[in-house]
């Protein structure tokens, strides 16, 4: 994607594209999705925000609408555009390679939808993750060391991200390992909703 093709995703339509990537689908659907995931756990999406992000993202051109009829009524059936995959797809990557330990609901996001990516482009973002994930921990360990000193209401301050972060690094490299067992591209057929 180009520079001035540059999409900003919010949250929640980060979310709705998401899912709408996985196969066309009408609003209930969505809210459905979200809610038999448990994505409302981990998300602040609600139920009417739903169909103004349908708008705003068909407006935008990044998916498109026709209308079927569904059990004796009309609805409205959305689909991504390619513009959309490729704003989608962009938006997973940067979000993963970006991620270095913080508590970040498109992080969530991200990871739901990784499967959108290329297996070098899934074993890419990770380790990209996992590096500047340790780099990240080796800075807050270096400034531990020069304030071992000071009390534990500031020690605290680093000792606490630092082993969050431990926790992080063995997430992805656990990751990192199912994805080279798996050996290929983990698509969205490989787990439908049962």
């Amino acid at each position: 994607m180009s520079e001035n093709n540059y999409y900003d995703l919010s949250h929640v339509s980060f979310v709705v594209l998401g899912l709408i990537s996985e196969e066309p689908c009408h609003g209930k659907i969505i809210d459905e999705k979200i809610e038999n995931r448990g994505m409302r756990g981990w998300t602040s999406i609600g139920t009417s925000s739903i169909y103004g992000v349908l708008k705003k993202l068909e407006k935008d051109g990044l998916v498109r609408s026709w209308i079927e009829e569904l059990d004796n009524r009309m609805i409205r059936v959305y689909n991504i555009t390619p513009y959309g995959s490729e704003v989608l797809k962009n938006k997973i990557e940067q979000v993963l390679r970006d991620f270095y330990g913080k508590n970040d609901e498109d992080f969530y996001v991200a990871f739901s939808m990784f499967p959108v990516l290329s297996f070098e482009e899934q074993m890419k973002v990770f380790n990209y993750s996992l590096n500047k994930i340790r780099k990240h921990k080796k800075e807050l360990e270096e400034m531990l060391e020069v304030n071992r000193q000071f009390p534990i209401n500031v020690t605290g301050l680093f000792k606490h991200p630092i082993m969050i972060l431990e926790t992080d690094i063995k997430f992805i490299e656990w990751v990192l390992e199912e994805l080279k067992k798996f050996g290929r591209q983990i698509g969205p057929n490989d787990y439908k909703e049962k």
